[in-house]
This record gives C-alpha cells, sequence and structure tokens, in this order.
C-alpha cells in the first residue's frame, strides 16, 4: 500500500509540472495545427470556430496520466462497475426502451446484454456523459506528446464530420477523451459506425435508438460471435510457463486451443466442450499492482474477449464488461 502511495505521489507531481511547463506554447500549437487542418481539406471557417477557440485543459492531461486501468487492481476495478447496482439501472433502462432494444439486437446480432453492459460502464446508463468541450480535449491531447499522433487524427477526423454536416459543432460536449454520447464514440468511430437509425436525417449519439443502434453496428462489423464465450476466471499450476502469461492489452499472444492450455489450469471441468476454440491466458494485474502474484488472478480469453479490446484496450475494462454482461443475461 506504501508503495502505490508513494507512486500516485510522484506521479500526481510529475503530471502537474508537465501541465503547467507546457501551457504557454499551446497557442503557438495552434497555429501550426491550423495549417495541418487545412492541408487534410478542412474549411477554415470550421477551424477558427472551433480549434481557434480551444483552450488549454490542465485536467485532460492529468485524466489522461491517472486511469483507472493504470492503477486498480482487478477485482477493484470490476466490482466498481459490475455491480447489483449497475444491474438494477440497467434493468430499468431495458424495460423502458424494450421494444427497441430487442430489435436493434436481433438485426445487428449483438446480445442486448453486451449493448447494456458496455453503456452502463462508459456512461453509467446515460448519466456521465461528459461535460467537456471535445474540440478543447482533443486539442489538448493533440498538443501533449504522450499519443499526438493519434489524438491529432481523431481532431482532423472530428473537423471533417463538423465540416460535412454529420454532426453538429454546436455545444459538442463529452469525455476528457474527446468521447461522445450513451457509448463513448470517439471521432474515427462515429465516422465509420455511427448510423441514423431512427431515420430523423440526424445521428443523435444520446439517444436510445441511434446510440444503441450504432453501438451494435460496430460490434457486427468486428466480428462479436452472441454463440461464443467471453472468458472463464481459471486457477493456473505453479509450473504454467510465463511466457503464456499476457498482461498487456495490446496484443494477445501465445493463443492455443482449450485442449492444450487445460494442462496448465487447475479447475479445467469449467472448460469442457470447449477443446477445439482458440483461447489465451491472461494475468491483468502483474504488470500494473506492485507485488502482484504472477499467477493470479488468470483468466482464459476468447476471441469475444478480444474484440472488447478493440473498443477499449484495457484488460480489465474487457472483464468488467464480459462480467456485467454474463450478469444482465442472468437477470433479464
Amino acid at each position: 500500500m506504501k508503495k502505490i502511495k508513494i507512486c500516485v505521489f510522484f506521479l500526481f507531481v510529475i503530471i502537474n509540472c508537465n501541465v503547467y511547463a507546457n501551457d504557454s506554447e499551446f497557442e503557438v500549437w495552434k497555429e501550426k495545427f491550423k495549417l495541418i487542418a487545412l492541408e487534410r481539406g478542412v474549411s477554415l471557417n470550421i477551424i477558427e470556430n472551433t480549434v481557434g477557440k480551444s483552450s488549454f485543459l490542465k485536467n485532460v492531461i492529468k485524466y489522461d496520466r491517472y486511469q483507472p486501468e493504470f492503477y486498480e487492481d482487478t477485482k477493484t476495478y470490476v466490482s466498481k462497475r459490475a455491480n447489483i447496482k449497475k444491474v438494477n439501472s440497467g434493468i430499468k433502462i431495458y424495460n423502458i426502451n424494450k421494444k427497441v432494444i430487442d430489435k436493434i439486437s436481433r438485426e445487428f446480432s449483438v446480445d442486448r446484454d453486451l449493448l447494456l453492459s458496455l453503456m452502463g460502464i462508459e456512461t453509467n446508463f446515460g448519466n456521465y456523459l461528459g461535460k467537456m468541450d471535445i474540440v478543447s480535449s482533443l486539442a489538448t491531447l493533440s498538443y501533449d506528446k504522450r499519443r499526438s499522433e493519434f489524438f491529432t487524427s481523431e481532431l482532423i477526423t472530428l473537423l471533417i464530420l463538423f465540416d460535412n454536416g454529420t454532426i453538429n459543432p454546436n455545444n459538442y460536449l463529452g469525455s476528457w477523451a474527446g468521447a461522445f454520447g450513451n457509448f463513448q464514440f470517439m471521432p474515427s468511430t462515429i465516422k465509420n459506425y455511427a448510423i441514423d437509425f431512427n431515420k430523423d436525417e440526424n445521428i443523435n449519439l444520446k439517444s436510445i435508438e441511434d446510440s444503441f443502434a450504432s453501438a451494435a453496428n460496430y460490434l457486427n462489423k468486428i466480428g462479436w460471435d452472441n454463440s461464443a464465450p467471453c472468458f472463464f476466471k481459471v486457477e493456473l499450476i505453479n509450473e504454467t510457463p510465463h511466457k503464456y502469461l499476457n498482461t498487456s492489452a495490446k496484443q494477445i499472444k501465445h493463443k492455443n486451443k482449450i485442449s492444450y492450455l487445460k494442462k496448465y489450469i487447475k479447475n479445467r471441468d469449467i472448460l469442457n466442450d470447449l477443446d477445439n476454440l482458440k483461447a489465451a491466458l491472461v494475468t491483468p494485474d502483474y504488470d500494473i499492482i506492485p507485488d502482484a502474484n504472477q499467477l493470479t488472478p488468470a483468466y482464459v480469453v476468447f476471441e469475444n474477449y478480444e474484440l472488447i479490446l478493440k473498443w477499449n484496450r484495457s484488460l480489465r475494462f474487457a472483464l468488467a464488461v464480459c462480467t456485467l454482461k454474463n450478469k444482465f443475461k442472468n437477470a433479464i
């Protein structure tokens, strides 16, 4: 515990030093970015009225450096996001919108339980949509060095969406990371997957119809399989080769058939009838939590789990989503 507190203290100091040191150069960066956006075909009017009026948001850098995925152990992270309170709130949303949610689930072949789970974890069913100016958030993160290339691309995509009328730039508020709506879509996700499901000539990602359909469209397009499992929590034998243990969400490696992996798993009976499925072993705490045991907690994860990583590249996020999904399946 002392180690965690010391790390958090120094992280806080580093964050604040970086934030205040960089703030004065933001206006210079904006002028350079405007030229890049013009070259990418964004109109001068949109640039001036969005990026031109954007502000450097100090808190955005703090949030980026201190995300729960960076410091919470799996048990804490999942229990906060996949609990009975979330289930009850989701059931209320489902009961009110049952007809349209079931219709979307059927049309896109995506579990209603998964859609409810994602909405619950991303925005607590629309209660926490974010109150930050998305342009300023993306501009701040684009200016920052840590993931500048990614956020620059997202910011330009957002400006193009404004320019072509896909979305309205007025009062476009969302998360510190530039995500928007009930399912927290980034601009590139809006561009590629958001749809006007109710045909009112407006993509409204804060509405149940458009947001659920857009999320279902995304999951369908990346290959979600309703009939396949997501993960199982397992107990590993001490002799499990460390090379098979995935501790990073960047890429799941060393996938094998369940029939092969079973020899490393004590509670292998839970995997009966899955011998031919390919899977991998994940131990999410080892690289994050000081003094964590390398073999526990451990999970066997399947292709559906990896698809959730495309939504948010965090081992814990995917575990929380699939855990809450299973709870909805048992409750509805």
